[in-house]
Order: structure tokens, then sequence, then C-alpha cells
């Protein structure tokens, strides 16, 4: 969760010190890929009792938030990745698809595509 959209990799062996400056370690070789809680459907959605978490936001409130975060990401970086993440049994609710479909037709009317994380990856 180092960067809002844009992949990287994560480094192994910082070494870090009050008193002394921050000292980085190498590069991984492995592809780090941004994600946001506000971009999971769970925390949204899915009520949860212990730890309490508010569940059931109208589906219009989460589109506005990832339609906000689109757009923001469209307008200010080229090439950028937005992470969403979605669980079949939580997004799955017939008035959630149907936020779901608004969504993805306000990102294809930008000009955004879709793939596959795995895809991602490997086309870096």
């Amino acid at each position: 969760m180092a960067d809002d959209y844009r992949p990287f990799h994560p480094r192994i062996g910082d070494r870090v010190s009050r008193t002394e400056p921050l000292v980085r370690g190498r590069e991984s070789r492995v592809w780090e890929l941004p994600m946001s809680f506000e971009l999971d459907d769970w925390v949204h959605f899915q009520f949860n009792f212990d730890p309490y978490r508010k569940g059931g936001a109208p589906p219009s409130a989460v589109l506005e938030i990832w339609r906000g975060e689109f757009d923001w990401m469209d307008k200010h970086l080229d090439g950028g990745v937005l992470t969403v993440c979605m669980h079949p049994q939580v997004i799955g609710r017939g008035h959630r698809v149907a936020m779901l479909e608004q969504f993805i037709e306000h990102c294809l009317a930008a000009g955004a595509g879709f793939s596959a994380l795995g895809d991602v990856a490997t086309s870096l």
C-alpha cells in the first residue's frame, strides 16, 4: 500500500533508526499492485459484529467512492492501476451488481481497460 495507483517493487532490508537517516534496502523482484480498503466491497457492504464495522452501505455511496477514485487517477496519472476487490457473496446481490455495472460503464466510457492482476503483473 505504498502507492495508490502505481505498481512498485517493495524493498527488502530497510534500516530505520531514530538517530540515523533511512537506509534503503534492495528492491525485490516481486511486484506489489496498489490496493486500498476503500476499493474493497467487503468493508462497505458486509456487516461484522466483532470487530464492529458498519457494513450495509447503500450502493450509491460506494459508487461515488469508486468513481471518485477512478476519476482522480484518470485525470492525474497516465497508466495507473485501480485495483477493485470484490467478493462474489458480497457484490453478487442484485442492487450491488447494478451499481457495479454503472461503475464499469463509467470506466469504459473514459477509455479504461480491465485485466486480472496476474496479467497486469506479467505485463510490467
